[in-house]
């Protein structure tokens, strides 16, 4: 481990041209490879979980899936006054008939009046798969416009899920390019204060961003195996920059320390930056492996969406190695090479090493271990105490941000027209000799429901070509979020399935039967991702303690790793609990709250933290480690380890704190619980977890700290094994 980023960094010194131009060719291979294979994106099949996934995959066999489906809204511009009968109807002809010429559609229904005579809707159902609407809806939105243009005096609008998810991509781009003019100035800014040189604070961005260009090429290769759900780009954004800044920032920092306690002794081409490269590189390399591995259980998950934030996550961990022992090293024996040159001009001494210095965090801790562990402990805890009252749901489509345009219409549509704001869909396949037998059973379950308080009483019967499937589409006149249309969804499964399909001879068997639509998908994600997460945290615990205990061959601090990782983790989700379950913070960070948490934040977000915390446990044990491999006693090592590296540490939380909060300017709520809890979680892992709960329990353990090795096990010379590296390479 130590031998390899060595010698990747003594070649890249030594032909730095070449090094370069070598990382910039891998770029453009990359991405244009990922150009030329193009993207492969999830189908409706591939997102599929639970009942709701199996009753999908049974419409999808008989033809019966749901399709894409566009609502043209007609009302008078007043919106509480009657609309002329015969002027909206004629608007409706004027409108289906438009729509009807169109090759993007599949059928126009019948124009709906709603109930109070205010306004009409005509309903037009897209040709294609459910989520490949908003790649077409363009025409139709076009002739809806047109109809507009043509009656002033009325509105024509329209609005469904093609034109809700083509808004909601345009705004999550928009909103993406925003965080990275917020998030860019202000990592170059803490890169500029850290180094005091424009070429030194620039390498990491552009290292960063290169290694972000390359990965969304790789990833775009990677989605021909694990489908892109369409959040690959975004997660490569939001983990690329953190952890690529931070590995060059690891580096750079640790070829400073080197090239000042060298006095101008060892050359830059390579001696200096393989000096960093035996310890600094080695960390990063147990950093990048550590994510990689962390990311990697999601695809535990078994469930699309997760399958490809794990690859985006790793691909762009990796591609951020690659870069921090390639490329980097030619980019510091040039730099090095150049500030030597002009030291000498100016024939200024080289700079002198700082001694060590302990911030009054790090002082209070190593007079009070026991009593600032206790604290700290507590106040952790505290903070994951919100955690035990977290409400897990999926985010439905009324909560998306206002600032799509179509929303405004799906809020008037579904006042006038409350039966489109969700729906079941009951789905039963058995031989086609039964298919009369088995559409009196769904016609008795529509007949049971009809006075069910979460459902509008009204259904539609249809069958498959070949007889084999029917299904039964059941009106919700509420929200999917909504305890009424929950309520209903329970009574469909529990009670009026069973009593009508389900005594059906051969039923379970060769009658199968089972319940999706809107609801059924909003209820079966988060159970489906609360049955996976007790295993991907029990994975991720077992992640995190083989890699520290292999890195540094300590089960002590392999315990220590995963208690500090969960208290992390857990204080970070119960900030987020506190947050935005409650309406109170709603002003300050600019969002509705739901009552909820996002069914695939917390998950999300337990293997993101567990790897990102893993970056800042192993450079700070990683320093004292070697403090202690020199035969430097346990506590001296542990108060220098963590005082040498707090600069770097504190830097690179800034960086990433930076990052991750821009996120918490995005207009969707998923992403901005997101972006907090991480954010939060990096403050906590970087200023108290890494300040002062580590070094207090390495301050109480004493030597334990290493069990079952001893003292870093140094060689028999009395000097460690990265020692000796360190003295070939000077």
């Amino acid at each position: 481990m130590t031998n390899y980023p060595v010698r990747m960094a003594r070649w890249s010194a030594g032909h730095p041209w070449r090094a370069i131009a070598g990382w910039f060719l891998f770029v453009v291979l990359c991405l244009g490879a990922g150009i030329a294979a193009g993207s492969n994106p999830a189908t409706s099949a591939d997102f599929g979980v639970g009942e709701a996934g199996r009753a999908e995959a049974i419409a999808r066999e008989g033809g019966l899936a749901q399709r894409p489906v566009e609502r043209v809204l007609i009302e008078n511009r007043q919106g509480a006054a009657a609309l002329d009968r015969s002027l909206g109807a004629a608007v409706a002809r004027d409108v289906a008939a438009r729509m009807r010429a169109l090759p993007e559609v599949r059928s126009v229904a019948a124009p709906v009046w709603s109930k109070d005579g205010r306004a009409v809707r005509v309903d037009v159902t897209m040709k294609g798969a459910e989520l490949d609407g908003k790649k077409h809806v363009d025409p139709l939105r076009a002739q809806t416009a047109a109809v507009q243009k043509a009656h002033p005096q009325l509105r024509v609008e329209e609005t469904g899920g093609p034109s809700i998810s083509q808004g909601v991509d345009k705004l999550r781009g928009s909103d993406l390019s925003r965080t990275e003019l917020i998030a860019l100035p202000i990592t170059l800014l803490t890169l500029l204060f850290v180094f005091r040189s424009v070429a030194m604070a620039t390498v990491p961005l552009l290292l960063a961003l290169s290694s972000i260009v390359a990965s969304v090429g790789l990833s775009m290769l990677a989605s021909h195996v694990f489908p892109d759900a369409g959040v690959g780009t975004n997660i490569i954004l939001l983990i690329g920059l953190a952890v690529g800044v931070d590995y060059t920032l690891f580096y750079l920092k640790r070829e400073r320390e080197e090239r000042a306690r060298a006095q101008g002794k060892l050359s830059p081409q390579a001696p200096l930056v393989e000096l960093a490269a035996a310890t600094s590189g080695r960390a990063v390399v147990l950093s990048g492996l550590a994510v990689a591995v962390s990311s990697a259980t999601l695809y535990l998950a078994d469930d699309v969406i997760f399958s490809s934030i794990a690859t985006a996550a790793i691909v762009v961990t990796l591609v951020a190695v690659v870069s921090s022992l390639t490329v980097l090293p030619a980019l510091l024996a040039k730099l090095g090479a150049r500030a030597e040159r002009r030291a000498a001009r100016r024939k200024k001494p080289p700079a002198a090493p700082k001694p060590v210095r302990h911030n009054a965090l790090l002082r209070l801790t190593a007079r009070r271990p026991a009593a600032v562990l206790a604290v700290a402990t507590v106040a952790l805890l505290a903070l994951a105490a919100p955690l035990f009252g977290m409400k897990l749901t999926d985010m439905g489509r009324e909560t998306h941000a206002r600032q799509v345009q179509s929303m405004h219409t799906f809020d008037r549509l579904n006042a006038a027209f409350p039966e489109v704001k969700a729906g079941h869909q009951v789905l039963v396949r058995t031989s086609a000799d039964r298919a009369d037998e088995v559409a009196g059973a769904l016609r008795a379950l529509a007949a049971e429901a009809k006075d069910d308080p979460g459902m509008n009483g009204t259904y539609t019967l249809r069958t498959s070509a070949d007889h084999r499937i029917t299904s039964l589409d059941l009106p919700v006149p509420h929200y999917v979020s909504t305890k009424p249309a929950q309520e209903s969804l329970e009574r469909l499964r529990e009670r009026y399935l069973p009593d009508t399909v389900g005594k059906l001879s051969g039923y379970p068997g060769t009658v199968d039967a089972a319940v999706s639509g809107d609801v059924a998908r909003y209820a079966d994600y988060p159970a489906h991702q609360k049955e996976k997460l007790p295993l991907i945290i029990g994975a991720l615990l077992l992640v995190t303690f083989v890699m520290t205990v292999w890195a540094f061959r300590s089960v002590v601090l392999g315990l220590i790793g995963v208690v500090l990782n969960l208290l992390s983790a857990a204080a970070s989700l119960g900030v987020l609990t506190l947050v935005f379950q409650g309406s109170w913070a709603e002003g300050p960070l600019d969002f509705h709250s739901t009552g909820t948490i996002g069914s695939r934040v917390p998950l999300f977000l337990f293997v993101i933290l567990f790897g990102l915390s893993m970056d800042y446990q192993v450079f700070v044990i990683s320093r004292i480690r070697e403090a202690v491999r020199r035969g430097v006693p346990t506590r001296r090592a542990v108060l220098d380890g963590v005082g040498s590296s707090a600069g770097v540490v504190t830097s690179a939380a800034f960086v990433m704190v930076t990052v991750f909060a821009s996120f918490v300017s995005l207009h969707f709520i998923e992403m901005k619980q997101i972006g907090f809890s991480l954010a939060v979680a990096v403050l906590l892992d970087a200023f108290v977890i890494r300040v002062l709960v580590l070094p207090a329990l390495m301050l109480l353990l004493g030597e334990a700290s290493w069990w079952p090795a001893r003292r870093g096990r140094p060689v028999a010379d009395g000097r460690s094994t990265d020692d000796r590296v360190l003295t070939n390479v000077g």
